[in-house]
């Protein structure tokens, strides 16, 4: 690959009116971008979905991404949470709901949910929800208690449920995110809205850390990284931003050794003073690897400060090739490089 192949392997996109038409295939003809998200919710069903992900999958090619084929995920937790609906989509439960079932339950249910993603093209689920919201708190939590995101209000309910809820998406050949590390469950905002959400209380060793400890026990290849800051772990930056979040504790003290995703760094609120690029090189300089933006135009604003920086700095360049192999072996499992078989 090129570089600029390769920088486009570190973005993960929103399909513009969850449609692929003649923008999607300039961008990637253009910015070389690897992987696709739905961004909004769509009742158009399953048949309509995969028109759209075969779509864009046509689109790879030597040229433009080096024969790699795409990423294509959604939010497809449950509840008010299920970005993709209609015909051939269950009518999935919330998170809440899923965490009174007993785990061998929702993982045949998630297996279902799963082959359904899969039939439509969708390879990659930004779900489960690992967070844990303290009993009487969901009310004012407002990105997980107050939409029922959470598995339970123990870190024991939500370990047992996610992992339940990735094996399940895992056997009907769908990769999983795991999110958002290293939790939201104790803040009040919602960093999609709001900017500086704080976590005054999560710290290393914390219990809270265990739903995510036994998600990368289980083989989770994806972990999503939070926009909040954790005043405990690194209290000038936000974790999305924190070598110490993300080096030191997700990579260090977790093992993870998959491929870290930034929260939205396109049009979320916690990273609206910042200009796009410099959220794009900070993720990247922090160790991570795929770098979410729900806007073609601010991700198309961070490769180009990407590109630029990985031609004038090759310690950076070296940054930019080892998130890449990192991505390319997510691929490599999923089936989606020209070598793989899948």
């Amino acid at each position: 690959m090129t570089v600029a192949q390769r920088v486009g392997q570190l973005f993960l996109v929103g399909l513009a009116g969850d449609a692929a038409g003649p923008a999607v295939a300039a961008e990637v003809r253009a910015y070389h971008f690897g992987s696709f998200l739905f961004g909004a919710d769509s009742s158009a069903g399953v048949a309509d979905i995969q028109a759209v992900t075969r779509t864009v999958q046509s689109l790879a090619s030597a040229e433009a991404t080096g024969g790699a084929r795409f990423l294509i995920a959604a939010n497809q937790e449950g509840g008010e949470v299920q970005q993709l609906q209609g015909p051939g989509f269950s009518a999935i439960p919330t998170a809440v709901e899923q965490g009174l079932l007993q785990p061998g339950v929702l993982q045949r249910q998630a297996g279902q949910w799963g082959a359904e993603l899969r039939t439509a093209g969708v390879n990659l689920d930004l779900a489960p929800v690992m967070d844990t919201v303290p009993p009487g708190t969901a009310a004012q939590n407002q990105p997980i208690g107050a939409l029922q995101r959470e598995f339970g209000g123990d870190p024991v309910t939500v370990a047992a449920h996610g992992v339940a809820f990735l094996r399940g998406m895992r056997q009907a050949g769908v990769a999983t995110t795991i999110k958002h590390f290293p939790g939201l469950g104790r803040v009040l905002g919602n960093t999609d809205f709001t900017a500086d959400v704080v976590d005054t209380v999560t710290g290393p060793g914390d219990p809270y850390l265990q739903p995510y400890r036994a998600a990368i026990g289980a083989g989770v290849p994806f972990a999503m990284v939070a926009l909040a800051t954790y005043t405990r772990i690194d209290p000038s930056r936000l974790a999305v931003f924190s070598a110490r979040v993300i080096g030191g504790m997700l990579r260090g003290e977790l093992h993870f050794q998959g491929v870290v995703v930034s929260d939205d760094l396109g049009v979320a609120a916690a990273v609206a003073g910042i200009t796009p690029g410099a959220r794009a090189i900070g993720f990247l300089n922090a160790g991570g690897d795929l770098i979410t933006s729900e806007t073609a135009a601010a991700a198309e604003e961070m490769d180009t400060a990407v590109l630029a920086q990985a031609d004038a700095d090759p310690a950076f360049r070296g940054v930019v090739d080892a998130a890449v192999m990192r991505v390319l072996a997510a691929k490599q499992a999923a089936g989606l490089l020209p070598c793989a078989q899948g």
